[in-house]
């Protein structure tokens, strides 16, 4: 026993120096050498407690911040994930590898195209900045999985002591929140040429991407498993249950996790006790609004007063296809580059009152679509937010004559 202390020891100790070396200014090469050399691989605990050590024997947070990129690139690979523990499916770590696994698919498609951008002619570079904007507005859902991170995870750990990780990795969060406006600002730009974007590559957009992936790096190696040691089950149901306030990113869990002994008591309270939702003209239970919303013959999405999507209906011929990873999401993100600014519009126009309702039609695969806003208002006016109401008419703009309830028959 006292052998593996002594190596923990001696491996901290180490880590520390070499961590410090970054610090002094030694390149990162020279330093992953040197922890090939001597450590080989590096249990992601002991990582964890050399940061709260150096924080804590008063090397600046926004130091340990700004080191945290080297020293991970140093670390990667070398970081001994032996102890890690397998979730099952819809567990909230699942669903974070998984948004993982999305959030490098889109990055890895964005730097493709940023790659191709010398093949790109000037007739082409307009539809090109579009589709290179829509990827990123992709990307910036990656807030939400940050925020469920920040706001259901951290404040776990910080109740055991671990806040070095939490403080470091939230800075890096918005380090990566910025950067991606960045890009989205620059994209953005009315008069934006093609030498421009370039000139961006370098100094914006490759290290956005680069930052990015060296994020789910870090959770992959560090804030997961860390995380795995301190929840217990209750924790983590209690984080799955929150999980929808703040929405997924890039993907939509096909599997409800239901850990047992909790659920169904969790369940009962939720849909028997109390009973259901009153109203002015009657009184539903959340079984029954649900299937009266679902079964509905037209899509509903409700965008809340601060322009984020809240609630889609669920019914089972939808128009536009929906998933659980736009709630959340700012709803001039879920439309085409070429359509936010009317999005944009429709919105000021219903907050300032200059109008109330905005209706569209359109063919779509031989059917005659209309889509509708309105705004919703409160009993004294005040503006809650956005309907939109997706309806197929094909079959109704085809009714002729009448046909009333006596005909009715079971075909």
């Amino acid at each position: 026993m006292s052998e593996l202390i002594n190596n923990s020891r001696y491996r901290k100790e180490r880590l520390k120096e070499l961590i410090l070396k970054l610090h002094e200014g030694e390149s990162a090469a020279q330093v992953r050498m040197q922890l090939i050399e001597s450590l080989q691989e590096i249990p992601y605990g002991e990582v964890v407690e050399v940061e709260q050590e150096l924080m804590a024997e008063g090397l600046p947070e926004s130091e340990v911040l700004k080191l945290c990129d080297v020293h991970g690139q140093v670390l990667s690979g070398h970081i001994d994930l032996s102890q890690a523990l397998i979730v099952p499916p819809g567990h909230p770590i699942d669903v974070f590898k998984k948004e993982n696994i999305e959030i490098r698919k889109v990055a890895q498609r964005v730097s493709d195209l940023l790659e191709s951008l010398d093949r790109i002619d000037e007739e082409g570079f307009k539809n090109y900045v579009f589709t290179v904007l829509g990827h990123f507005y992709e990307l910036m859902d990656v807030d939400k999985h940050y925020k469920r991170t920040e706001y259901l995870v951290f404040p776990y750990l910080e109740k055991n002591d671990i806040t070095g990780p939490p403080k470091v990795l939230w800075g890096k969060h918005d380090e990566i929140r910025e950067q991606l406006k960045g890009c989205i600002e620059v994209l953005n730009t009315t008069e934006l040429t093609k030498q421009d974007l370039s000139d961006a590559l370098e100094i914006l957009f490759f290290p956005t991407l680069d930052t990015l992936t060296d994020m789910v790096q870090k959770e992959e190696e560090i804030l997961f498993p860390m995380s795995l040691d301190v929840l217990n089950t209750e924790d983590w149901w209690h984080v799955h249950q929150q999980t929808l306030e703040f929405g997924f990113t890039l993907y939509d869990p096909d599997v409800e996790w239901k850990p047992e002994g909790l659920v169904q008591e969790e369940e009962k309270t939720t849909l028997t006790s109390g009973g259901g939702i009153q109203l002015p003209s009657g009184r539903f239970t959340a079984a029954e609004i649900m299937a009266i919303l679902n079964t509905a013959p037209f899509d509903m999405t409700f965008v809340d007063k601060h322009d984020k999507v809240k609630y889609f209906t669920q019914g089972k011929e939808r128009i536009f296809t929906r998933n659980r990873s736009i709630l959340n999401r700012d709803v001039r993100l879920c439309h085409p580059p070429a359509s936010a600014h009317i999005v944009e519009k429709i919105l000021d126009d219903f907050k300032t009152g200059k109008a109330s309702h905005a209706p569209f039609w359109i063919q779509m695969k031989g059917k005659f679509i209309l889509i509708e806003y309105f705004a919703l208002h409160d009993e004294n006016g005040a503006y809650l937010g956005t309907l939109e109401v997706s309806q197929d008419l094909t079959a109704n703009r085809a009714l002729e004559g009448e046909r009333r309830i006596l005909s009715y028959t079971d075909k």
